[in-house]
């Protein structure tokens, strides 16, 4: 992990483009970027936050918090309208086979509202809260994951979430009300050669006058295709008057120099709208600009802070739908004369699902009302949300395909044609794949997760392992941490999971004892603190190199929040008298699973291949096993690995097309 940054210590990096137009940076440069984007305080609390520092605030979880009467209502009354819609007017199979949303649903959509399902009520929106939002791109995903896709794309990381965080109200009462009703935004980050190293945008916004001059070409843009309005981040150059860097600008779609040259296709979601944008001497007010020039990225990791959320929301309702068909099914495909829910190979499938189900929509909904609340700092909450969500619900649907055997394999139309019920398991795997990669692939994610979770470490001992710290900072640094660890390890050998009768009131007369895995949770919480610790002196400036052993630890803190979440929510359920017994039950189901998964991660932490792995890729590298290659034949076709993104005007059909 990179020492922290301050704002004042904007990073200086070396912009000399390469033959796709990317600006070359080294390594160092473009953590510097990354760091001095990241928010940097902690305001508020943070739950997962105290988790990796080995200090289980439950209090902070527990009561589980509500959203108010007045919130309740107005979000059911949507979801009731909005499930009419899809039962009604949303055909998923058509839109599966034709890959594309047919523009009457995308206009029945905007009249329903939801294009400004979290636009305030002031613009024409509909005011819902996370909650509210999530439970209606899990509902309306359910039917189709690209509209799901297209509504969290346009709300969650579109226009109207940067704008109602960093927007002016100028810009608010000109875009807003458009947004909420009318107009499709998008998002444009990723350019062909700049990934997830986004010192590396090519993108440029030249100042002119009153305008900025926009040249470059992006990359994967959902909604791209069908958008009025982009969110495009672009590097202002340093000049007299401004002070550069990557920038945020509010872009019309249909702006003269615009080009969408292609319409991507993809293994999943295939009605989903995701092109190729070229901007040529594309104009943009500077009142379209939003923040300060070098805001980009601090304002593109804001608006994903609670935006990531929208993407575990859809993963919730394809667990719901995954033990539906999976109970459905298992319930009448018989097997050696019984149903093959009865056999224990499945039933542990079926128990997988169903518990985990009950975990994730706990994280999300837990999440998600904090988010509503605004008393916790989610940063971290939110990004395991997404990472355990993508993941824990890929493994659900493997598990629905192996369910059903053959016919998982099978596609719903083909199992209609041969009169049996269209079951899409093989669409959904192919629907939930992308999830790993949109938003932070599961690499990163757990890159950024574990970069906060040493944030305490950082602060007080960054400059220790920082090269260009003088000894005079280094001894400061020093100093400062040793009066920090002298208070904070002591505190790591005992707590509150280690007396039998903590958090009894989770052990109900009648139901499963979900105290005793509160109980695990304070004293692994406090294992994964010394762990860190015990890292950090081991690999001190190289524990940035150990991405296996990082990895690793955000994934214990993931489990260990959504064994949390789990308990929070059964407790809710109990006490609110809706099916508080069967919650306890599937609680317990899953802190029990969940420690398995975690005792074996621990294990992982010091016994595992990192280095033998690195040494096997570096032979690889080197073509020491080019022979192991032999005996296949290559169907890839021609052409470069990475297409030519260099600035100038586009030679393709622009194939924007706005919905109207």
């Amino acid at each position: 992990m990179s020492a922290p940054s301050t704002p004042q210590d904007a990073p200086k990096v070396t912009v000399t483009p390469d033959v796709t137009g990317a600006p070359k940076v080294t390594e160092r440069e473009a953590r510097q970027v990354a760091e001095a984007a990241r928010e940097q305080g902690w305001r508020k609390p943070s739950f997962a936050k105290e988790l990796f520092l080995g200090r289980f605030r439950l209090d902070l979880l527990h009561p589980h918090p509500l959203p108010s009467s007045e919130d309740v209502q107005r979000g059911e009354e949507f979801l009731a309208k909005l499930r009419d819609f899809c039962e009604t007017k949303i055909d998923g199979a058509l839109i599966e086979r034709q890959a594309r949303i047919p523009d009457e649903v995308i206009g029945g959509l905007k009249e329903l509202g939801a294009l400004g399902m979290k636009i305030d009520m002031k613009y024409g929106g509909l005011g819902l809260t996370q909650v509210y939002y999530n439970k209606a791109l899990a509902l309306v995903g359910s039917v189709s994951p690209a509209i799901g896709a297209l509504l969290s794309a346009h709300q969650s990381i579109g226009v109207p979430q940067p704008l109602k965080i960093f927007g002016t109200q100028e810009q608010k009462d000109t875009f807003l009300p458009r947004l909420a009703r009318t107009d499709i935004s998008a998002f444009l980050l990723t350019e062909p050669d700049v990934g997830s190293d986004p010192a590396r945008l090519a993108t440029s916004a030249v100042p002119d006058g009153d305008d900025y001059v926009l040249d470059g070409v992006k990359l994967w843009t959902t909604n791209g295709v069908v958008a009025d309005l982009l969110v495009v981040m672009a590097r202002v150059p340093k000049s007299e008057g401004h002070k550069g860097g990557i920038t945020a600008f509010v872009v019309e779609a249909g702006s003269e120099g615009i080009t969408v040259e292609n319409r991507n296709a993809f293994m999943g979601l295939r009605g989903i709208e995701n092109g190729v944008t070229r901007f040529h001497q594309v104009r943009v007010p500077a009142a379209n600009r939003i923040g300060p020039e070098g805001a980009g990225l601090k304002i593109a990791l804001t608006t994903l802070n609670t935006g990531r959320l929208s993407l575990p929301a859809m993963c919730v309702g394809a667990g719901k739908w995954c033990l539906k068909i999976a109970r459905e099914w298992s319930a009448v495909r018989e097997q050696w004369g019984r149903p093959v829910a009865t056999h224990e190979a499945v039933g542990a499938k079926i128990s997988f699902i169903a518990a985990t189900t009950f975990a994730l929509e706990a994280v999300v909904d837990l999440a998600s009302q904090m988010a509503d609340e605004d008393r916790n700092d989610i940063r971290i909450e939110a990004a395991l949300a997404k990472l355990y969500g993508s993941e824990m619900s890929w493994l659900m649907a493997d598990e629905l395909v192996q369910i059903r055997g053959g016919r998982g394999f099978e596609t719903a139309d083909s199992l209609a044609a041969r009169g049996e019920r269209a079951v899409p398991a093989e669409q959904l795997l192919r629907d939930l794949r992308i999830n790993r990669i949109f938003e932070g692939s599961t690499e990163i994610m757990h890159l950024l997760i574990a970069r906060e979770a040493v944030d305490a470490h950082l602060s007080v001992a960054g400059d220790i392992i920082d090269p260009d710290k003088s000894l005079g900072d280094k001894a400061k640094a020093g100093a400062a941490a040793t009066a920090f660890y002298a208070r904070w390890l002591p505190k790591l050998v005992a707590g509150p999971g280690q007396l039998p009768r903590s958090y009894a009131e989770f052990h109900p007369r009648g139901h499963e004892d979900l105290s005793t895995h509160l109980r695990y949770v304070e004293r692994a919480s406090r294992k994964l603190a010394r762990s860190t610790f015990y890292a950090m002196s081991r690999w001190q400036g190289r524990m940035e190199t150990k991405q296996g052993f990082l990895g690793r630890i955000v994934d214990i803190g993931a489990e260990l929040f959504a064994m949390s979440a789990a308990c929070v929510r059964a407790e809710l359920l109990r006490k609110t008298g809706d099916h508080g017994r069967e919650a306890y039950r599937l609680a317990d189901a899953f802190c029990r699973q969940s420690r398995i998964r975690v005792e074996e991660l621990f294990g992982r932490l010091w016994t595992n291949t990192d280095d033998l792995d690195r040494s096997v890729v570096k032979d690889v590298l080197a073509g020491s096993y080019t022979w192991l290659e032999e005996g296949v034949i290559d169907p890839s076709g021609d052409g470069p690995w990475i297409a030519d993104a260099s600035p100038g005007p586009s030679a393709a059909e622009n194939v924007h097309r706005p919905i109207r």
